[in-house]
């Protein structure tokens, strides 16, 4: 531009009259009119809803712009979109449809004799460059601007004269005067007593020339409004049907949240290095309501799985979590970092993450550590550079996953509630002076922290970081009073503005806020109630714009007041107002807390408005809830969400707000600052009476993920659901009968013989990836409804509403789980599982009330289309069986299926299902179990029709089922088949049964004719021949004969009929439940029944677990089985295991341990058919997703993953452990290899000590000889009923007199080391040194040196020396109620000195794990009761001889660095590690071997990825021995020891052999690099050459010269004579001698 002209263009909201005389003559002066806005072709003072070229020029707009014209308009406002024009950012892809919409804009305005003034930049910067370079510091965001500007010049600048860079002022002070004018927004009130001339002199633009030119101006005579006025005279007058709920969706995209923050919810105060917060010590201090802590909590340190679980559920994309920072870094301080705290953040992201759900974290929200708090807190300006650090390292560890950070949450009540009237942590009441310390700390930490990411993580990162800013609505009560306005406004800038105005507009606090505080200063001079502190210069600019969204929480609304405050501090007083709420607003369980949701619509329009004008960022609404009392019907809370979630709608679609996320508080209730627990905002009830905090869904919940799924108000209209597409099957081909026995009794010769060993080792691997993982349910159980909407009575409502029905309690299915009425809870359920199928029946008389189609219900049939759209929805694949035992009572009143019209109604109703659901449904099992229908309905009587002719009804009625479900299947093949593309089956009951002895041959027989009976019946037919197997038809053949019949009970099918039958399933479908053990038997012939026919009886496996059904023990293996015959029995076809569960009491809530273990030792087994046997497994479900009505059982028992309380009317559903436990099991798909079972290779360090060990008693015998005196295990063993079996160490393994053969297999065994006890009665008969036995104590002479000779060094263990292994840092006190002082005899302090650090290494026996849970003993006094916990074991862990000792290999590496972490990481002897056996003697120990490769690695990895000092492994035992108590039953030794014969030999098991290697192999040499040389065998006599000589002695471990061993070795007797009683000193210092004789022998040869 040729020469430098400033203008100052004035243009103002509410201009009226005729301008153009006014403005007549004036050369330089703009009358300047526009934008245009999207709505209509009137012009807008704001950038709101600016018309960008996304749409058609209004048609009137020539008129409009003709008309400005003629009122005297100059020019014309014209912003360009930057991010319509050029979306991706480049100038080489424009969007030439908006190119060519603006040049004819430009080209309008001209021919109407207008200018355009066109802004190159007015809008937003794309949304591709602003995530790639971030803000205007950027460089390459310049650089991008300037090619945009050359773009724009390009394009438009034949068509306009006149530019503006940007619109936004700021932008312009900051570059300087690189400008031909300046165009200035000024607001004016025309009823300011201020001179307007005044006004525009006092405008200071530092770098302007004294050329600024305003040439004239001209002023409305309208009122002018604060944006504030302007919100309540839009929303006063707006009409009526606004205040309506919407009926829209919310944009898409839009993000749920719900939220929870980490001291409300986390608990955990001191797990894990955690520091302790303000709230910690507010807690303990008792601040809190009723002395309630943040202890514990929710607990959600511990469950994360479990917290991601209810998010699923809820089906939120976006989760709002805080981070501690005081789990971060304990002491608030960097240099104090816990890694463990911040494991669990990771942990916690990821689960997230994998659920599909954006983590948002916020920095701080309220939990300082205390440390800081200590020195300050947030009052002391050292705290920024503090949170500064702590905001660095969540970006640095975090953010590549976080994209949306809050940096605080509701500073506000940091400032008011914390540091103003106390009652918050850290409880400080000083609302003078710290109040506002604390926000003018708060806002410099915030920008610091912004800085942090925007210089360092924004480009790489490409997330958002903002504040969650907490503000009420204000109004006047009546909006007729000015003043009364006025309140309201400041009310607004006391508690929004103190922090939006500084971050989202000038750096500074608002104007009303600094001068309401001068005035009180004035008005106050010796006793100002506020003190304000001043941002300098630099701090404002660092201040202004820190925030890539405006962060909302909102919950109320007030009416405010202009008031005189005095000089009383706080927010009224200082600012002159008073605030209440209208009696009207419905309340809620808080006292600040009333229902106004227009005040949310309010609130957002005044951020816009106020805030956002310029800064176009998003609103974010970060908090919005309500509490509610302790309750699941939460009505009130959906009222609220309802009419909130409405009002957002609102300004999104009416207000073109943009609002972007909505976060409803919280996930579920927590600790609620000082009111405690009593207050509860969660979707999801925790109870915390109970320790594990089992969480709940509330209806309101329900609410949630309904208008998730909607994504809004109105149900998604979609008119077809695609059905889950399923490979179709292999179609199976008719096979030959079996025989009798079936050649499947080859699964039984396979399996039976196995080891339980072998039989119980766990298999890791995965099912294929097309696995189908389900849950089950079943109509009547489940749904309710009995009598609603036209459904008609089954069997069993007729059954249960009569009295005497022995179900217990007489209940029904009346109401059942409500499901009928309760879909979306069922829904969001299966959701938060996270199934792939859903296998649930058909109410046969929902759909045809009277059994017959031409009754069809269509209010029954809308209720299963809205499931299968529900679960489609979900991509849940629906399996529906058709018809699960509840026959309409219509039809059994013509007789049920002893009627073989059966057949053809059955087809019908089957027709009728596939044209109605076929579309989406594509697996189909026609019936459920048909076996036990036939039998206990028809046979015993014992479940509806209730039918008792067990001689003939059974056989009929199977005869009829099957035909029913053949031509069910060819009327699908038939007719739909091609066009649906689906699968159909039946579901077959099938447990296991086992040959009690499989010697015997007759059990062999039975049991495969039970597998005949049982399941033959159904399958043979439809999966082989279209017949009864031939074991099934000659045994009843056979009874009816001998009961005299002509014909066979059983009826007979024609060969059509088996034409028809065979072939007729496209899968095989499993129900199974557990095993049994048959007997053959010779049944008897009266009464006539089909149970009698079976000649074979059933029990239970006794050693299994049982269930808390009766005759339904958890027997896994049967599984493995049944699957292979199966696999053998019928051609190999695909199977589904369709039904599978154990039950546990009604009183199990959540903690149903055993469930889990039910389902991981049977997936297992199935696992096991389909890796190791291949085995055509295709999916697994299991029973069921809720207790529900369990047939006989009533409501005692419960199958379900989740606990229904069916006292409570609302029938609250709470997720079980196994539901967590089927989650994690689906996600893995399978059991992928842990961590803790993959082999780590490598070896030992060269002095590794390599031992086995004994004890006296266990193996000397010798118990009278040579002047030994009886032990108390003499005593106690010969004490009748004390020791098992009446065994004894009398002789024991006679070692004492069998040394030699000891050390010849301590020889064989190869190890450096030998660790065996003294029998104090053998050296000091009388327990004391008046009488030493000369005898016994030159049999450890011989001993000794008999290892010594053969280079085995001696390890001793010596009873007095029990206490030193324990050390003494403090005395653990343990009180007990009623006890003044401890039953913990205590230690003087010369004792405790005395005690402390004897220990030259931590010797450790370990030999299992086991599962600990706390256990309430009350007032009990005993060691059980004071330790506070109970243990079991999980079910998967093997098996050993004896009971108390499960293989736990990884325990053994945990335990190693507890000890290292607890102990100052002392030097670990492990001196006792082994396993046992019992039973029958097997030298093929291949139990132990495995044990000792397990555990051994397990310590390879404690020593080399852990750093544990372990520095030597023991084995026990060398030998069998007397176990104690337990006797020679349970065998623990490496060596078997034959005690049959006189010598007694010891004889070497397998073990040896591989025990040996490891020793030899210093550890685990890689298979990878190939054969080791200490796998090749040693050549004989290898073991027994003498040591080399060297001047070397091995003494306690460590290789010394001779002199320094000496040394030792006298230090070593000096320790001995302080520490233990000479009674038995003598016998230690003979072994030290002795050692000490052979060093100087190796010294001096």
């Amino acid at each position: 531009m040729n020469r430098l002209l400033w203008v100052v263009c004035l243009y103002f909201l509410c201009v009226t009259g005729d301008w153009s005389s006014q403005v007549n003559g004036e050369d330089n002066f703009m009358l300047l009119a526009g934008p245009l806005t999207e709505k209509d072709h009137r012009t807008s003072s704001s950038e709101e809803n600016v018309f960008d070229c996304s749409h058609p020029i209004p048609a009137a707009s020539k008129q409009y712009f003709k008309y400005l014209q003629t009122k005297g308009v100059t020019h014309f406002k014209v912003p360009l979109s930057w991010a319509k024009l050029l979306p991706t950012g480049l100038t080489s892809k424009p969007q030439q449809a908006v190119a060519r919409c603006y040049k004819t804009l430009l080209k309008n305005l001209q021919e109407q004799g207008l200018q355009p003034l066109v802004i190159l930049h007015g809008s937003t910067v794309p949304d591709s460059l602003r995530s790639r370079y971030g803000g205007w510091e950027s460089q390459q965001l310049l650089d991008k601007f300037q090619q945009y500007a050359e773009f724009a010049l390009r394009e438009f600048g034949q068509l306009a004269n006149s530019w503006v860079t940007f619109s936004d002022l700021d932008e312009i002070l900051r570059e300087g005067p690189a400008v031909d004018f300046l165009s200035v927004n000024l607001e004016y009130n025309c009823a300011s007593s201020k001179s307007f001339a005044q006004e525009l002199r006092n405008l200071q633009f530092p770098f302007l020339s004294p050329k600024l030119l305003i040439s004239k101006y001209l002023i409305s005579r309208h009122e002018f409004r604060t944006s504030y006025e302007n919100i309540l005279h839009k929303f006063g007058d707006q009409a009526s049907d606004d205040k309506d709920l919407l009926t829209k969706t919310f944009p898409p995209g839009f993000q749920w949240a719900t939220s929870s923050e980490s001291f409300k919810v986390e608990g955990g105060w001191l797990e894990g290095g955690k520091g302790e917060t303000i709230w910690d010590h507010f807690g303990h201090e008792g601040q809190a309501f009723a002395n309630h802590t943040t202890d514990l909590a929710c607990d959600s340190y511990n469950k994360v799985d479990i917290d991601v679980y209810l998010l699923r559920g809820l089906g939120v994309n976006t989760y709002q979590f805080s981070i501690s920072w005081a789990r971060i870094f304990p002491s608030g301080q960097k240099d104090s970092l816990n890694e463990e705290g911040a494991l669990y953040y990771d942990n916690l992201i990821n689960a997230l993450i994998e659920s599909g759900i954006q983590p948002v974290a916020t920095i701080y929200h309220w939990d300082l550590p205390q440390a800081l708090q200590d020195k300050g807190g947030w009052t002391n300006p050292s705290i920024v550079a503090a949170y500064k650090d702590y905001a660095a390292f969540c970006f640095h560890r975090y953010g590549n996953r976080v994209k949306s950070w809050n940096t605080f949450s509701s500073p506000w009540v940091v400032s008011h509630a914390g540091h103003g009237t106390g009652e918050h942590a850290p409880g400080i009441k000083d609302y003078v002076t710290a109040s506002y310390q604390v926000t003018h700390n708060i806002l410099k930490s915030h920008a610091e922290a912004w800085h942090v990411y925007n210089d360092n993580y924004r480009k790489t990162q490409g997330g958002k970081v903002g504040i969650a800013l907490n503000s009420d609505w204000a109004e006047a009560p009546d909006p007729n009073k000015p003043e009364d306005k006025a309140a309201a406004e400041r009310y607004l800038e006391f508690m929004l503005g103190w922090f939006a105005h500084p971050i989202f507009i000038d750096g500074d606090y608002p104007e009303v806020l600094k001068t309401q505080i001068e005035k009180k200063r004035n008005e106050c001079p010796s006793s100002a109630p506020a003190v304000l502190p001043a941002f300098t210069e630099e701090e404002k600019a660092r201040i202004k714009g820190t925030s890539d969204f405006f962060g909302l929480n909102h919950y109320t609304s007030r009416l405010v007041s202009s008031s005189v405050g005095g000089c009383t501090p706080g927010p009224e007083g200082v600012g002159d107002f008073q605030a209440k709420v209208d009696p009207s607003w419905p309340a809620t369980a808080s006292d600040w807390i009333y229902s106004m949701p227009t005040g949310l619509r309010s609130l957002l329009n005044h951020i816009k408005t106020k805030y956002l004008t310029y800064n176009n960022v998003p609103i974010y609404i970060t908090g919005n809830g309500m509490p509610t009392d302790d309750t699941f019907n939460d009505t009130s809370r959906i009222e609220y969400m309802r009419d909130y979630i409405s009002e957002a709608l609102k300004a999104i679609e009416i207000d073109k707000v943009d609002v972007q996320r909505f976060t409803v508080q919280s996930l579920m209730d927590g600790f609620e600052g000082n009111k405690g627990y009593s207050e509860r905002f969660g979707l999801h009830q925790v109870n915390f009476v109970d320790g594990y905090r089992p969480r709940t869904p509330k209806q309101s919940a329900y609410f949630f993920a309904q208008i998730i799924e909607q994504n809004g108000f109105v149900s998604r209209k979609q008119d077809h659901f695609e059905g889950v597409k399923i490979s179709p099957p292999r179609r199976s081909t008719p096979l030959p009968p079996s025989e009798v026995p079936s050649a499947s009794k080859a699964v039984w010769e396979k399996f039976t013989p196995q080891k339980k060993f072998d039989r119980q080792m766990y298999h890791y691997g995965n099912f294929s990836q097309d696995f189908l993982w389900g849950v089950s349910s079943s109509a009547y159980q489940i749904e309710g409804g009995w009598n609603a909407e036209g459904k008609g009575p089954s069997v069993w409502d007729t059954f249960t509403q009569k009295p005497g029905s022995e179900i217990p309690e007489d209940v029904n299915g009346n109401v059942a789980c409500d499901s009928y009425n309760r879909l979306d809870e069922d829904l969001y359920m299966l959701q938060a599982l996270k199934v792939k199928s859903y296998r649930f029946s058909l109410s046969w008389s929902r759909v045809f009330p009277n059994g017959r189609r031409e009754s069809m219900n269509q209010k029954g049939v809308d209720y299963y289309n809205r499931l299968i759209n529900g679960l489609l929805a979900r991509k849940i694949t629906p399996m529906v069986t058709i018809y699960h035992w509840d026959l309409p009572q219509a039809l059994q009143d013509i007789g049920g299926w002893q009627n073989v019209e059966m057949v053809d109604i059955f087809n019908d109703y089957c027709d009728f299902c596939f044209a109605t659901f076929g579309d989406r449904v594509k697996f189909w099992m026609t019936m459920n179990d048909p076996q036990g229908l036939a039998w206990q309905g028809y046979g015993t009587g014992q479940i509806p029709p209730n039918i008792k002719e067990p001689g003939t009804a059974p056989y009929q009625v199977a005869h009829n089922l099957i035909k029913a479900h053949a031509t069910a299947y060819h009327t699908y093949d038939d007719k739909y088949r091609a066009s649906q593309r689906g699968m159909v089956s039946i579901a077959l009951k099938a447990d296991w049964v086992e040959p009690k002895d499989i010697n015997v041959p007759r059990d062999l027989v039975a049991a495969d004719r039970a597998m005949q009976f049982h399941v033959g019946w159904f399958a043979h037919p439809i999966f082989k021949n279209g017949d009864y197997p031939e074991a099934l038809k000659a045994q009843v053949l056979v009874k009816s004969e001998l009961q005299g019949l002509s014909q066979s009970r059983l009826p007979s099918f024609t060969e059509e009929e088996k034409n028809l039958i065979k072939g007729t399933a496209d899968m095989f479908c499993v129900n199974h439940y557990t095993t049994r053990l048959v007997t053959h038997i010779t049944g008897l012939l009266s009464p006539h029944s089909y149970q009698n026919d079976w000649d074979f009886t059933e029990e239970q496996d006794s050693g299994s677990p049982a269930t808390a059904i009766k005759n339904q023990r958890a027997v896994s293996w049967g599984l493995r089985r049944l699957l292979n015959w199966i696999m053998e029995e019928y051609g190999d076809p695909e199977i589904y295991i369709t039904d599978n569960g154990g039950a546990t009491t009604a009183k199990t809530s959540w903690d149903d341990i055993d469930r889990v273990f039910f389902y991981k030792t049977y997936i297992n087994e199935a696992l096991k058919a389909y890796e190791l046997d291949g085995v055509l497994l295709k999916g697994y479900t299991a029973t069921s997703l809720m207790d529900s009505f369990e047939w006989l059982n009533g409501y005692t028992v419960g199958y379900g993953f989740y606990h229904v309380d069916f006292t409570d009317p609302n029938r609250p559903r709470t997720p079980k452990l196994s539901a967590h436990f089927y989650f994690q099991l689906m996600k893995d798909n399978g059991f992928p290899i842990t961590e803790d079972e993959k082999m780590l290779y490598g070896e030992f360090p060269q002095d590794f000590l390599w031992s086995s060990a004994t004890a006296a008693y266990q193996i000397e015998g010798g118990w009278r000889a040579d002047g030994k005196s009886l032990s108390i295990w003499d005593k106690f063993a010969h004490t009748p009923l004390k020791i098992f079996d009446s065994d004894n160490g009398d002789i024991a393994c006679d070692s004492y007199n069998k040394i030699d053969e000891d050390i010849a297999i301590l020889k064989q065994l190869g190890v450096n080391h030998y660790r065996f006890s003294i029998s104090w009665t053998r050296v000091l008969p009388d327990g004391t040194t008046n009488h030493i036995n000369e005898v016994g104590f030159r049999y450890y002479d011989r001993l000794v040196d008999a290892l010594l000779a053969a280079n085995i060094q001696p390890h001793v263990s010596l009873a007095c020396f029990a206490p030193r292994y324990r050390v003494y840092n403090k005395y653990i006190q343990i009180l007990k109620i009623n006890f003044i002082f401890s039953r913990l005899p205590e230690f003087t302090p010369e004792e405790i000195k005395r005690i402390k650090g004897t220990h030259d290494y931590f010797g450790f026996n370990h030999y299992t794990t086991v599962l600990g849970f706390p256990v309430e003993y009350g007032n009990l006094q005993h060691y059980d009761a004071d330790r506070g916990a109970g243990t079991y074991v999980d079910r998967t862990w093997l098996d050993s001889g004896s009971s108390w000792l499960k293989m736990t290999p990884f325990g053994l590496r945990r335990i190693l660095n507890f000890i290292k972490k607890e102990y100052g990481n002392p030097t670990i002897i492990i001196t006792e590690n082994g396993v046992s056996e019992r039973g029958p003697t097997d030298l093929k120990d291949s139990h132990r071997s495995y044990f000792y490769e397990k555990y051994i690695n397990q310590v390879l990895k404690a020593y080399q990825l852990d750093n544990v000092d372990v520095q030597g492994y023991t084995a026990w035992s060398l030998m069998d021995n007397l176990e104690w108590a337990t006797g020679f039953s349970e065998r623990f030794g490496l060596f078997y020891v034959n005690r049959s014969d006189p010598n007694v030999p010891r004889v070497a098991k397998e073990s040896v052999s591989f025990f040996s290697t490891i020793i030899n192999c210093n550890g685990f040499p890689d298979p990878a690099s190939g054969p080791h040389d200490c796998l090749k065998p040693e050549p004989e006599g290898n073991s027994t050459n003498a040591p080399e000589n060297d001047n070397s002695v091995n003494f306690l471990g460590l290789e010394l010269s001779a002199e320094e061993a000496e040394t030792g070795l006298n230090t070593t007797f000096a320790l001995l004579l302080l520490w233990c009683s000479t009674d038995i000193v003598l016998p230690l210092i003979f072994v030290a001698t002795k050692m000490m004789h052979v060093a100087m022998q190796q010294v001096g040869s």
